[in-house]
Parts: structure tokens; C-alpha cells; sequence
């Protein structure tokens, strides 16, 4: 897939997503988030970017952190992402957060601007992460830290069979390379290569909860990186698919909800002062 197109769906898809994202992920994502919060360690009075911040579900905590003194700064590719990010953050108050719509792989944004960025479940998505993360070195005030969290390897990832039951149904693949970055040390090397010091990394698992088909259907569905396929298809494709993925995680059911596997990897490094 042309590289441009895989960011057009993925611009398309998120603003389709935008609506549904916090129902069916704001919890399940928490403890996996929180863990990235851990690692990047923001202070009071830092200055923070949150690359592919999706609806702020990471920067609204971070802003909260870093105060007082501190500012975060919000970018996504999703203009449905950031609306969404921006009226919560006028709901709220919050008046250190910003949001922009950009690129994750061009920031129009200073080098040595931040000291912290994070990227909370982003970098599966893009065309090309490494230039994503060459962009999160520029950013960062030498001394400055950077954290990525990514989905682990499919075969931890107990809700990963539905990218092949949407792909069935679509002329290209949904998300080419989704699990990549969360394969052995790949983030880790892609850390090192773009030019941070001796990148961290570990690797970890958490059930995710869904209280129902409902919920478990709308994460997947609606709210995540299907929304644009799943909204083209009739209402028999979606019954079909919806179903197949309900047989695909049902033996995770307990009763009516369901605890699905799912694995996270989480790499940090430092730009060093020569940086």
C-alpha cells in the first residue's frame, strides 16, 4: 500500500472512530497507558508532547502531572480525533493543553522544543515510524526523554483476528504491518536508529474488559482502526463480521463479558546532551 493512501485511511478511519474511541477503550487502555506515564516520569513544569493523541485519553492525565508550570501539547492526524480532544479540553478547563492536527511523520513544531514526548499506541499506524520517531528525537530538548507504547505480537493479542476477518471483505490490507513494531526488539532498534541512547525496552500483558458483545463489538468496530471499513460495509456484512469476531474471542467470555489477552511493549530513551 502506497504510503499516502495508508495515511488518507488512516486520517478517514480515525475520524470515523473519533465518537466511539473513548467508550470502547478509554478503560481497557488505562493500565497500559498509565504504565507509559511511569516510564516517560513528566515532572511539574515540563514541557510535553503527546504524539497520535487520539482524543487526549493520555494528554488530560499528563496536563494534570506536569501542573503547575507545565504545558502538553497534543497532535493527532484525525481533525475527528482532535474536535473531540479540543471540546473535552474546553469542558474541563484545561487551559495548559493544546491540540493540532499534524503528522506524526512531519511535525510542524521547533527541534529541542520538549522535554518529554510520548506516543501512546501511534506508531502501528504510520507509513513509516521511524520517521515518526527521527521526529520525536528533533523535538526533544537535549537532555530530553521519549517513551512509545505499542501493541505487542499478534499471537498474544487475543483480539487480533480482526484485522483478517475485515480484510476478507476489503480489496487491501487494513493495517499492513500492525504488529511490527511489536515484534522482538523492533521498537527498541527503531529507538536506537533514530538516534536516543541505549533505548530501553519491556514487554508486558493485560486482559482487556469488555462488559459485553456490545461494548466488545463497539471498541472493535466503531471505535478502533476498522471504523472506516466497517462503516462501508451493509448491514449484513456487519452482523457477519461482528459475529465472526464475537466467535473469534469467546473463549475469553465469562458469562456476559469478556478478559481478552492483550500484550504491550514499551521502549524509552534519552537524547543525550550532544544530542
Amino acid at each position: 500500500m502506497k504510503p499516502s493512501l495508508q495515511r488518507r485511511i488512516q486520517r478517514y478511519g480515525w475520524d470515523r472512530a473519533a465518537p466511539h474511541y473513548a467508550t470502547g477503550w478509554q478503560e481497557q487502555l488505562w493500565p497500559a497507558q498509565e504504565s507509559l506515564l511511569a516510564e516517560a516520569d513528566p515532572q511539574p513544569g515540563e514541557q510535553i508532547l503527546d504524539i497520535s493523541c487520539g482524543t487526549g485519553l493520555v494528554t488530560m492525565p499528563v496536563a494534570e502531572i506536569v501542573h503547575p508550570g507545565g504545558s502538553v501539547t497534543g497532535v493527532d492526524l484525525s481533525e475527528g480525533m482532535i474536535e473531540k480532544a479540543r471540546t473535552e479540553k474546553e469542558q474541563k478547563g484545561m487551559d495548559t493543553v493544546s491540540f493540532r492536527r499534524m503528522d506524526a511523520e512531519d511535525l510542524d513544531l521547533p527541534q529541542n522544543s520538549f522535554d518529554v514526548v510520548i506516543c501512546s499506541l501511534g506508531l502501528m499506524y504510520l507509513p513509516h515510524p521511524e520517521k515518526a520517531l527521527k521526529e520525536m528525537f528533533r523535538v526533544l530538548k537535549p537532555g530530553g526523554r521519549a517513551a512509545a507504547l505499542v501493541w505487542g505480537e499478534r499471537r498474544h493479542c487475543g483480539w487480533a483476528e480482526i484485522f483478517a476477518i475485515v480484510d476478507r471483505r476489503v480489496q487491501s490490507d487494513v493495517c499492513p504491518l500492525f504488529f511490527q513494531m511489536g515484534t522482538g526488539n523492533a521498537l527498541s532498534k527503531a529507538f536506537k536508529e533514530a538516534g536516543f541512547e541505549e533505548p530501553k525496552s519491556k514487554r508486558f500483558s493485560y486482559e482487556l474488559h469488555f462488559r459485553n458483545d456490545e461494548q466488545a463489538c463497539v471498541a472493535a468496530f466503531l471505535g478502533g482502526a476498522v471504523a472506516l471499513a466497517y462503516q462501508k460495509f451493509d448491514n449484513q456484512i456487519r452482523e457477519e463480521v461482528c459475529q465472526e469476531y464475537l466467535d473469534s474471542i469467546r473463549q475469553y467470555r465469562n458469562e456476559r463479558s469478556y478478559r481478552v489477552p492483550g500484550e504491550f511493549v514499551i521502549t524509552k530513551g534519552v537524547k543525550t546532551e550532544a544530542g
